[in-house]
Formats: structure tokens, sequence, C-alpha cells
């Protein structure tokens, strides 16, 4: 039997992106989270995997991992009226891998530099503006709306 080394056996979602982050829903094969900061419309794809390499993961899931992050780049220019789309996976800082897909535009909060170690503290989104987001992504994007993982008893196992 060959196992797949990629797929955790049991999947979590970095404190750090918790803290960061709305949890929106999950997407196929990953969580979508929203930086809390509503100076820039910045979504963050985490793929379940344990690979914390983008590019060391298997073909298909680079893939679909693409192809979402499209899908989510597209809404940001769509709905929230973003420019231009910074797309990055960096990992510096927290380990597990997760895709940056930030909308940005001529003047904003960080303009020209590039949004990390740059954007100040920024106003948060509401209940109702994040909710918002995620009814639009559902209906754009097929975004599956679940709990939080961190509204689960204090628990991070998604």
């Amino acid at each position: 039997m060959q196992i797949d080394h990629h797929k955790p056996a049991e999947f979590h979602l970095h404190p750090q992106l918790l803290a960061d982050c709305h949890c929106l829903g999950r997407l196929p094969g990953a969580w979508l989270l929203l930086q809390r900061n509503a100076a820039l419309p910045w979504l963050i794809l985490v793929p379940e995997t344990a690979s914390e390499d983008f590019l060391s993961l298997p073909p298909a899931q680079r893939s679909l991992l693409l192809e979402q992050s499209q899908q989510l780049a597209e809404f940001l220019r769509g709905e929230l009226g973003a420019e231009r789309i910074n797309f990055a996976s960096i990992g510096n800082l927290v380990p597990q891998l997760h895709l940056h897909i930030v909308g940005r535009h001529a003047g904003d909060a960080c303009w020209p530099k590039p949004v990390w170690g740059h954007l100040a503290e920024g106003p948060s989104y509401s209940a109702g503006q994040v909710q918002q987001i995620q009814t639009q992504l559902a209906a754009r994007c097929g975004l599956s709306l679940v709990p939080s993982p961190a509204d689960r008893t204090g628990e991070t196992d998604v």
C-alpha cells in the first residue's frame, strides 16, 4: 500500500492563522480564511496537506489550488473592486502551507509596497460584512459554509 505523505491523518489550522483570520468555510480540499484587517481584501487558502511547500504538492492538487486561487482572484476583482492581485505562498512565519490572494489598488493602505510587513493595524470586518462575503463566495465559488474550527469549543481540528 502506498501512503500519501501529503495528506495528514488529522488536519489542524495553524493557531496563528486562526488568530489573524476569519474562517469563511471550505472549498474542496482546502479551508478559506479572510484576514481580519479590512484595510485590504485578503483571502488565505489553506490546503489540507502536510506539505509545507506548494511546489512539492502532487500535480493534481497544485492544479486544483491554482484553479481555486483564480476563482478567488476573480471574486476579489468583481465583488470587492481589486485592480491587481498579489498572490504568494511564503511560509516564513507560519510554516503551514497557505496561499495569499490579496486584492490591491493604487492608493490602498500599503501602495505600492507589498502588504507583508507594511500593513498597519486597520479596521475589522463586521459580522455582517463577513457573512456577506461568505454568501457571495458560496454563490460564486462554491464555498461550503461550515463552523469555524475556533468556534468549536476551542479545538482547532478540522
